[in-house]
């Protein structure tokens, strides 16, 4: 619906109308459904009880403020997208009544999500997702785009275009609507919540939530929903009794250049049982499904003895290796293709983490999250050389990650400095807790010491982000970075749900340890481009702040008037 830029933003009524207007013309629309001659419908199929809501800008406020009306239908919007929408303030006040407005709207979804009872909550069955454009639009602050002073991370989350996979970049007020990656993005999340079968046109609540996951968080974040426990497993594979499949424990799975064996190999990985570790999987090659002619799977295994006269017939993919031998190791497996994160290409000619190149593929596992399999193997399915690459290892939790207890004002004096080893992991992360401000920007250098006898495998890949809201950026071919972040910003409502500490910001830096070669980082507060970023932010302020000071010398000069009769020039 295009109300041919109604200025909803600046006038409290004209939002108000626009709702109304809206929820009689949803009513319409469904009422159609129910009219054999105006519609062609699958008789199979039931009514249409409700739509999807798409919103940009104020029509994400919009969009919220029609479920707070007297003519809102019950249940005719269960899910709301909004891009660009500012719903925790309005994004200027010079109506009283936008500001009412909004206070009776976002007290009205705290008071439904602050019920005890599902019974009690009106939007029990409603998600809402905001997408959020990040410091490039200049229009609406990012920052009022946060959702968490009105709905629990259960029904919804705030998300920024640079999180996105395939989408990895921020963008401006405007680009939000005609940008090619993110309507992709969103039509694709749209299609996977619906069911045509349902009266309600839309899955459950918890199964929208998780696929809205799935297509706008990274998979990276501590609410990503890992699935290698859940399932049966569908793959047999059947491997020859010779060690050389085995990598030793503790040791790292190098593929330089797949294919070198001259046909199919299954490279098998032991999983510990030590805890505090994790497994990681870095390969510039699509991770395919199962049966499909790809160069690579990946499998988590289990020994599966099959005994005399016992069918294999519950496995839909039988991968027989073993070359016809009378020895072999049988393994129940589970293809990994629903938890493959793609990340950004980074090579030394990479510039930006949306060119057009073919993402990477990424796992990422804590070994406790693997206790239900022993093993996990990877297949090069190559026949002939070619130039993929993997790198595979289990690697200690404390060895990559580093929290670092420096404090704000310690960070503006000296910054901070951090020289790695030559054997690193293959993922590193620092955590700085204490800085969430979004008014400071940061310089980041990474400095890495060229391969003595290897060629890199792939550039340093750094993803900065911050917990709340989800909020990543990727640097691909990193050397030096512009950091700023939307953390914690003046004047916020506070979070619906209280949580545990903020863990503040973090980098994650991908780099390749096979080079044997050490690498420094080096985080810097920004002065210049912090002051710009508070420039952005409150430019009307320091605008306005002139007019104040004309202002206050008027009234000075009018008082002296009305009691000397003189007028006091403006330069006295």
């Amino acid at each position: 619906m295009d109300f041919n830029e109604d200025l909803a933003a600046f006038h409290g009524q004209t939002l108000l109308d626009q709702a109304e207007y809206l929820n009689e013309a949803i009513a319409y629309i469904l009422k159609l459904y129910h009219n054999p001659n105006r519609s062609m419908r699958d008789s199979t199929l039931p009514d249409p009880t409700s739509v999807i809501l798409v919103g940009h800008s104020m029509g994400g406020i919009v969009a919220r403020t029609m479920l707070t009306l007297s003519n809102h239908q019950p249940d005719s919007v269960n899910t709301i997208v909004t891009l660009a929408a500012p719903h925790a303030r309005p994004p200027v006040s010079f109506d009283a009544e936008i500001v009412y407005t909004y206070k009776r709207i976002n007290d009205y979804w705290r008071n439904a999500y602050s019920q005890l009872w599902a019974s009690d909550n009106p939007l029990w069955q409603v998600t809402l997702i905001s997408i959020a454009g990040g410091s490039l639009d200049t229009i609406v602050p990012s920052d009022y785009a946060t959702t968490a002073s009105l709905v629990p991370p259960t029904h919804g989350f705030t998300v920024f275009t640079s999180t996105l996979p395939n989408v990895w970049t921020g963008m401006d007020h405007l680009a939000m609507v005609w940008c090619d990656q993110l309507r992709k993005s969103v039509v694709r999340a749209l299609y996977d919540v619906i069911d045509a079968g349902r009266s309600s046109q839309t899955r459950p609540r918890s199964e929208r939530m998780k696929s809205f996951k799935k297509w706008f968080l990274t998979g990276l974040e501590d609410i990503a929903e890992k699935s290698p426990s859940s399932g049966e497993a569908k793959t047999l594979l059947t491997l020859e009794d010779d060690s050389n499949n085995f990598v030793p424990a503790g040791e790292r799975l190098v593929l330089r250049q797949l294919g070198q064996t001259g046909g199919v190999k299954a490279h098998i990985l032991p999983i510990p049982l030590d805890s505090g570790k994790r497994f990681t999987l870095l390969t510039n090659q699509g991770l395919g499904k199962l049966g499909q002619p790809d160069l690579v799977d990946v499998l988590f295994c289990s020994v599966f003895p099959l005994h005399a006269g016992q069918s294999s017939v519950i496995f839909s993919y039988d991968m027989d290796l073993s070359g016809n031998t009378s020895g072999s190791t049988r393994l129940a497996c589970k293809n990994a293709l629903d938890d493959v994160i793609s990340l950004p290409a980074s090579t030394a000619d990479s510039k930006h983490p949306y060119d057009q190149t073919p993402p990477f593929s990424y796992l990422q596992f804590d070994l406790e999250q693997l206790t239900e399999h022993q093993f996990v193997a990877v297949v090069d399915k190559a026949v002939d050389a070619h130039p993929g690459w993997l790198i595979a290892e289990v690697s200690s939790t404390p060895d990559s990650t580093f929290e670092m207890s420096s404090d704000l004002t310690t960070m503006i004096r000296s910054g901070l400095e951090i020289n790695t080893s030559y054997d690193r992991p293959l993922t590193m992360e620092i955590r700085v807790p204490s800085l969430q401000s979004s008014l400071l920007a940061y310089k980041l250098s990474i400095n890495t010491i060229p391969c003595d006898d290897e060629i890199s495998l792939f550039a340093p890949l750094v993803r900065q982000f911050i917990a709340e809201p989800y909020e990543s950026k990727f640097f691909v071919n990193a050397k030096n970075a512009e950091i700023s972040m939307h953390g914690v910003a003046p004047y916020m409502p506070p979070p619906l749900k209280a949580r545990a500490e903020a863990e503040g910001f973090a980098l994650q830096i991908w780099s390749d340890p096979t080079c044997n070669s050490t690498m420094s980082i080096s985080l810097k507060v920004d002065i210049p481009g912090s002051m710009g970023k508070l420039w952005m932010r409150y430019r009307t302020v320091f605008a306005a702040f002139p007019l104040l000071i004309v202002a206050l010398v008027l009234r000075k000069q009018f008082k002296v008037y009305d009691d000397t009769g003189m007028f006091v020039h403006f330069d006295s």
